[in-house]
């Protein structure tokens, strides 16, 4: 098969399932998880049903692929804050404002967090950002910045789920505050 012809049908695919997974979404979000079909997810997204059903079997299969990208989407902005330039305590400061925030958006109810919350994705995330917040950790024990009388691993725990608590906080002022705090728990000791 041509090189060209190849990419050209790469494209199409991934075309019609990013149509699918943010149509669904759609739907999703303005009916609830059980009011949403097959054939309202192939009309909204301007495709076929059939050609739906090759690429999802069902509507829980289309959200957890639309979360598994969601979630890959936030790592790697996290990512990218811990590469940017400046000291160890800015681009923690960053990250942790970042991943607290992304805890205090989260509007899901419980019966569609749960269907999403279970997959392999949402554990690979979490170990990926455990490793980029111990990385920082040792980074910032090494500099003198940070605490280095607690391993990284433990402060890397310590502060996703110090954070988590952002998902009940009722504005960014106060996740602005439960961040400042984890921060100073992690500052080098007087």
């Amino acid at each position: 098969m041509p090189k060209a012809w190849k990419k050209t049908i790469e494209a199409h695919r991934r075309g019609v399932r990013d149509a699918s997974l943010e149509s669904t979404a759609t739907l999703v979000s303005k009916h609830g998880l059980h009011s949403v079909t097959m054939s309202q997810i192939a009309e909204e997204s301007g495709i076929g049903r059939a050609t739906l059903y090759k690429y999802f079997s069902d509507i829980e299969q289309i959200l957890v692929a639309w979360h598994e990208r969601h979630v890959a989407g936030h790592v790697e902005h996290l990512a990218a804050l811990r590469d940017q330039a400046g000291s160890v305590g800015m681009r923690l400061q960053s990250v942790l404002e970042a991943y607290a925030l992304i805890a205090n958006e989260r509007h899901v109810d419980a019966e569609l967090a749960a269907l999403l919350h279970r997959g392999a994705h949402v554990v690979r995330a979490q170990q990926q950002l455990l490793d980029l917040l111990k990385g920082l950790m040792a980074e910032g024990a090494k500099s003198g910045e940070l605490r280095d009388d607690i391993a990284p691993a433990e402060l890397a725990i310590y502060c996703l789920h110090a954070l988590t608590a952002a998902g009940t906080l009722p504005n960014k002022a106060a996740v602005h505050r439960l961040v400042e705090l984890t921060i100073t728990a992690l500052r080098t000791p007087a």
